[in-house]
């Protein structure tokens, strides 16, 4: 009788190759209204998908969302038209890898790019050089800390000009091993809300380079002090959105250790049963304490 695992591979293969061949689902009506609002830059030869909307009138205030892991710009869409009404422009990007930018392959998807390719949006749209808000979540706290580093060098050498508010729900893990990776919001927990899980595009979810985008997990090791430094020593206002019943960042755990790490950071603590997409499960709330951070300046 042939080995347990060879039957097993022999079954596995065809079903594997099925499986890679499923064709893409259709987006939702909802889904297709957001990429018909949006538009496309090129970086590097590479298609970015972002919005741009203009909103509030007599308002110069600009703000940039940063989306999680593995979802995309739609993950703010329930707090879109309240974010226009106070900001004259709302801009949101897909990052390279995810919801409708291209999705190159093989590459070497890293945090540095990710950021980069921000910089690229607001230089396209000529934004390089004025003040500007970011709203951040998961993946892109991370690229948000990137932009902070960045940002803080420019600070030294142009004698205290600074360019960013980081608006950062931060998720300062507090699983196993969190010491060495702290503040750098390691969870990638899949939202539960159907519309916002289908911005992970088909070709990350089924294609293999899936692991390709999750070597941020790594990165974020390898690069803690510069990441979590740049939170540690910056003068930028930060805030905290935080929902209680995220499971990865238990409460009040995580809020006694980032209130240790970060005391110069403000808080906002949402409704018990608000867990880790505070802006798709409690969008009046997360928007309230986002304008009440950025009203009081």
């Amino acid at each position: 009788m042939k080995e347990w695992w060879v039957q097993v591979g022999l079954l596995g293969v065809p079903l594997l190759a099925v499986y890679l061949h499923i064709p893409p689902p259709q987006l939702s009506p909802a889904l297709r209204s957001w990429k018909s609002s949006g538009s496309f830059f090129t970086y590097k030869d590479l298609n970015i998908f972002y919005r741009d909307s203009t909103g509030a009138v007599g308002s110069s205030d600009v703000v940039v969302l940063l989306h999680g892991f593995p979802t995309s710009s739609y993950d703010w869409s329930k707090i879109w038209e309240g974010l226009t009404q106070r900001f004259h422009r709302v801009i949101a990007l897909d990052f390279l890898g995810f919801g409708f930018s291209d999705k190159p392959r093989p590459h070497g998807y890293s945090i540095f790019e990710q950021a980069s390719i921000v910089e690229g949006l607001l230089r396209h749209l000529g934004l390089r050089h004025q003040r500007i808000n970011l709203l951040s979540h998961d993946y892109g706290d991370t690229v948000a800390q990137e932009l902070l580093h960045r940002d803080d060098v420019v600070v030294l050498v142009s004698h205290g000009r600074c360019r960013f508010h980081l608006d950062l729900i931060a998720q300062v893990s507090m699983a196993p091993g969190a010491n060495s990776r702290l503040c750098s919001t390691s969870n990638s927990r899949l939202c539960s809300t159907s519309n916002s899980r289908l911005c992970c595009s088909w070709s990350l979810c089924n294609n293999g380079f899936f692991f390709s985008v999750l070597q941020y997990i790594n990165q974020r090791k390898k690069h803690r002090e510069r990441w979590v430094g740049a939170l540690m020593s910056t003068s930028v206002p930060l805030h905290l959105i935080y929902g209680p019943l995220d499971p990865v960042n238990p409460h009040p755990e995580f809020l006694q250790l980032y209130k240790k790490v970060l005391p110069m950071s403000t808080v906002s603590v949402l409704d018990d049963h608000i867990s880790h997409y505070p802006q798709l499960e409690d969008p009046t709330g997360f928007l309230n304490a986002y304008l009440n951070f950025i009203n009081s300046f």
